[in-house]
């Protein structure tokens, strides 16, 4: 799942994503094959994670850190 932050100034409801309301300046998760659907929309969305990048996670980087 791709992830996107609401830029507008007052909260949205979402229908794609089951009537859900976005607050401003929150992240969401969005399919990524609707991804460009919301990026095309640069003064509303902008990306935060593009469709098929990895998650980073405090968890791996930890594991990483006890094998060097």
């Amino acid at each position: 799942m791709a992830r996107v932050r609401y830029l507008g100034p007052e909260p949205v409801t979402v229908p794609e994503l089951g009537d859900r309301e976005v607050q401003p300046d929150e992240v969401v998760e969005v399919p990524d094959e609707r991804f460009e659907g919301y990026v095309c929309q640069p003064a509303n969305w902008e990306s935060v994670e593009e469709p098929g990048a990895k998650k980073k996670t405090s968890a791996a980087k930890a594991s990483q850190n006890q094998e060097g």
